[in-house]
């Protein structure tokens, strides 16, 4: 991965999830370091963070590195400068880029232009990081990934795609129950099926919350209405009433069942009141977890991740 863009969860191979993930574990449990001292890396975000940006800053810090945040305002992606030119005069500047946008088309535009590696902080399409985050909670837990199964409710939107796609690599199956019209993109499914072949795990698709979450090790959910979406915000609250997740849904699941949020969370929609705390959720965990795996990223994509004699261990995680 040293040098190269992530952009989407298809951009790793199984080995690299796994790798990452063991990584993660690692550095979680190192803390600080000075891997990536002399390092900078530039934030550039449309959309508002409170996770990302907070958690991308504080990664480069403990790894020794150092971080500039640029607001809509500063640069103005598309509008007060093109996105071409900001990747190229940037990567005079930076060794990595990362950007939140709305359009998952700036970004593959900055990424042919700047010669530095471009980071998906989240876009219409995917989440990416989320997933690693998600995925390295799911191993602290389970102490394997393989063979285990995640059922998420809610909009096929970009966290679900990046999920489903970790998923299939890492061996999980994976349930998806949405509403008709708010299915997970036909290529994303595509794709996951063709990773799934090879990882043997399985892919539900359904309209049935009930039957998605029916035994299953995790339940997740996400917001009813992305960033971008508040148009749509009155008619999706009634098109996803049916999918709350709250208790009653929750007791069809394994017994020993893990709740999931990516947050934010809003209560009373897509999950119960009081639901995030519940004895059953890993939600702030989750939230923690983003600094973790994303210092494993960055180590990997800045090439920092040579830690004593030699490489961490790539086949620890299952």
């Amino acid at each position: 991965m040293k040098g190269k863009d992530f952009l989407s969860v298809s951009d790793l191979s199984s080995r690299d999830v796994r790798m990452l993930i063991s990584s993660a574990v690692e550095l979680k449990a190192r803390g600080w370091t000075d891997i990536l001292s002399g390092k900078t890396m530039a934030l550039i975000f449309e959309k508002p963070s409170l996770r990302t940006r907070v958690s991308f800053e504080i990664a480069m810090k403990q790894l020794g590195g150092n971080s500039i945040y640029l607001s809509p305002a500063e640069v103005g992606l598309g509008q007060r400068e093109q996105v071409s030119d900001v990747a190229r005069v940037l990567s005079g500047y930076v060794d990595a880029i990362c950007a939140r946008t709305f359009s998952h088309a700036t970004l593959e535009t900055m990424a042919s232009y700047a010669s530095v590696p471009v980071i998906n902080a989240l876009s219409d399409v995917e989440h990416p990081c989320q997933t690693l985050a998600d995925l390295l909670t799911i191993y602290e837990k389970k102490e394997t990934l393989s063979g285990l199964t995640l059922a998420f409710v809610g909009d096929g939107n970009n966290v679900a795609s990046s999920l489903v796609l970790g998923a299939a690599l890492t061996g999980m199956n994976f349930h998806i129950a949405s509403p008709k019209g708010y299915e997970l993109p036909e290529k994303i499914v595509k794709q996951a099926q063709e990773y799934a072949k090879d990882n043997a795990s399985r892919i539900m698709l359904t309209e049935d919350p009930k039957e998605a979450v029916r035994g299953v090790d995790f339940v997740y959910t996400d917001v009813w209405t992305s960033m971008g979406e508040e148009a749509e915000a009155e008619i999706r609250k009634k098109v996803f009433a049916p999918y709350q997740v709250n208790p009653d849904l929750l007791s069809l699941a394994d017994e020993d069942v893990i709740f999931m949020h990516c947050l934010p969370a809003h209560y009373g929609e897509e999950v119960s009141a009081r639901l995030l705390d519940d004895p059953r959720s890993v939600v702030f965990e989750q939230a923690e977890n983003r600094l973790h795996a994303q210092k494993a990223l960055l180590a990997e994509m800045l090439g920092g991740l040579e830690i004593g004699a030699g490489k961490m261990p790539v086949n620890r995680v299952r």
